[in-house]
């Protein structure tokens, strides 16, 4: 589970995922910030994810990756 803080690899996917999307269009920076954090909620929100709010726990990732390409 990732969340606001986390920094590496994993994050630069979310965030490259999340901007296939068009929901990140900032630096890919691999940081955790808030503004992955609003992106990430705009994602949960829309598709009913409320349980992992602002992580990227297994159900919101499951369900981006079959949404988007792996980068």
């Amino acid at each position: 589970m990732l969340r606001r803080g986390d920094r590496g690899p994993e994050v630069v996917e979310l965030q490259l995922r999340l901007r296939q999307l068009f929901l990140y269009n900032d630096e890919i920076h691999g940081q955790f910030d808030r503004r992955v954090e609003d992106a990430l909620r705009t994602y949960q929100w829309a598709r009913g994810l409320r349980g992992e709010m602002g992580t990227y726990g297994p159900q919101t990732r499951t369900r981006l990756e079959s949404e988007t390409r792996q980068p």
